[in-house]
């Protein structure tokens, strides 16, 4: 449920946009910050939820988050202007980064046998595929009948239904042995990612190859270069370094970027073109993407299901294909394409979301101490959260600049560019799956698994 919720919440704003624009008179960057303040606080501190989960207790870390994303989720929905409604965004956030890697480490410990849990994992991402998909459709209906501040009341009565749910239901588990706090780690990541998605956004405003521009990108990397030192010479790290020597494990972390850009990126143009192209009202627009989130539904269980039998290869090539195709069909939109067309394309594109999702993170969390099950899902989290900010960074900033919106031609052709972006990540996800499920891929997965029991043992 809570799942849901947040997934749902990270999308439905998408379909708002038009309609937040309108009420509190908010430009395109407002209206990336809009979501990326969201996105952005999500991936900066997942990674600290999941170790702090995992010393303090998943149960006890998982109704904070609850409480804090309800109390979001209400200031949201009185906001006077976008800047509150930005910060109230942010809070929103930081009660969402308690419930992702919490919730995975919970399914981690409870299903030790590999192919249920591989059964649950594919359950436990078919509700985040499934909830992100749907969150278009809901979101337009909401905004139709009610307002756009209804996408967040709906979030407290949940977030309250949750919450006692997980009191009564959900056993209080720990790591056997508590982590450090990695507060350097923890400041370098959050800066490298704010800096990183402000350079992308605020770019165009100022120019690419200007020196402010070229500044933030420089110190970006700096930022990247520091936190990899700092965590290699920790001893308890935020982020364990060794993770990354399984090819497949920092696969998954490039394919969950890839697909959630490619997703984050799909919905900001999609919403922008349906509405603003095609004059179509919030709750028409969602529900002509309701083929994507259909899919999504159907396939992320039958990915889950292939996934414990076949492993994770079919499932990627599957979702990299279908994803490559459905965005290239979109790259030659105007303001007059057929329904067929794009009923083709939402219908593949939702086709390889679905079946990109799961083996995400089963990848992420097998062969991975019990342990570290919450830190390891929350580097998968990480990279989906950090996609979709990327996504709609790039998106915004290349494809929809403000002069875009003065008229309906405009965003459609300016639209193009954006499309290309979304079918370049599907192919990323296709290359990056074959590579990673090779056999050589498998050999470092063993060989990482082996280093993890070393230090276990004390050798």
């Amino acid at each position: 449920m809570s799942l849901f919720i947040v997934g749902v919440d990270a999308t439905a704003v998408n379909i708002a946009l038009p309609s937040i624009r309108n009420d509190l008179g908010a430009s395109v960057a407002q209206l990336q910050w809009t979501v990326d303040a969201y996105t952005l606080t999500l991936a900066s501190l997942l990674l600290l939820a999941g170790s702090t989960a995992d010393r303090l207790g998943r149960a006890r870390i998982f109704k904070v988050g609850l409480s804090l994303f309800s109390l979001g989720s209400l200031l949201c929905s009185i906001a006077p202007n976008v800047q509150l409604l930005i910060a109230a965004r942010v809070l929103q956030a930081i009660g969402g980064s308690m419930l992702n890697p919490v919730a995975m480490g919970i399914v981690r410990n409870t299903f030790t046998d590999p192919r249920e849990r591989a059964q649950a994992i594919g359950i436990w991402g078919g509700t985040i595929g499934v909830s992100m998909a749907l969150g278009p459709v809901l979101g337009g209906l909401l905004v139709q009948a009610v307002d756009w501040r209804a996408i967040f009341w709906i979030n407290v009565p949940v977030g309250i239904a949750a919450y006692l749910l997980t009191t009564r239901f959900v056993p209080e588990s720990k790591a056997a042995r508590a982590r450090r706090v990695d507060a350097v780690g923890q400041v370098l990541v959050i800066l490298l990612l704010a800096t990183l998605t402000y350079a992308i956004i605020e770019a165009p405003a100022h120019g690419w190859t200007s020196s402010g521009s070229i500044a933030l990108f420089g110190f970006a990397l700096v930022l990247l270069i520091a936190l990899v030192r700092w965590e290699l010479r920790r001893r308890e790290p935020l982020i364990d370094m060794r993770f990354f020597r399984s090819a497949p494990f920092s696969g998954a972390t490039g394919i969950a970027v890839a697909a959630f850009a490619g997703l984050g990126g799909f919905l900001f143009l999609n919403t922008l073109y349906l509405q603003e192209a095609r004059d179509l009202s919030p709750l028409t627009a969602g529900l002509w993407t309701l083929p994507m989130a259909a899919m999504t539904v159907i396939g992320g269980p039958l990915a889950g299901r292939l996934l414990a039998r076949a492993g994770a290869r079919p499932c990627l090539l599957i979702g990299g294909v279908a994803m490559t195709l459905g965005a290239l069909l979109l790259t030659s939109v105007d303001g007059t394409t057929s329904l067929a067309h794009l009923f083709a394309a939402y219908v593949l594109f939702g086709i390889g979301f679905g079946f990109v999702n799961p083996p995400i993170t089963n990848t992420a969390v097998s062969g991975m101490p019990a342990d570290q099950a919450g830190v390891a899902a929350a580097v998968a989290s990480t990279s989906r959260q950090f996609g979709s900010t990327l996504g709609v960074a790039v998106v915004g900033a290349i494809a929809v600049p403000s002069a875009a919106l003065a008229s309906d031609g405009a965003i459609a052709a300016a639209g193009h560019t954006g499309w290309w972006l979304v079918t370049g990540c599907g192919l990323l996800v296709l290359l990056l799956g074959i590579a990673t499920t090779s056999r050589w891929a498998n050999g470092t997965a063993a060989r990482a698994a082996l280093a993890f029991d070393r230090t276990a043992a004390g050798t």
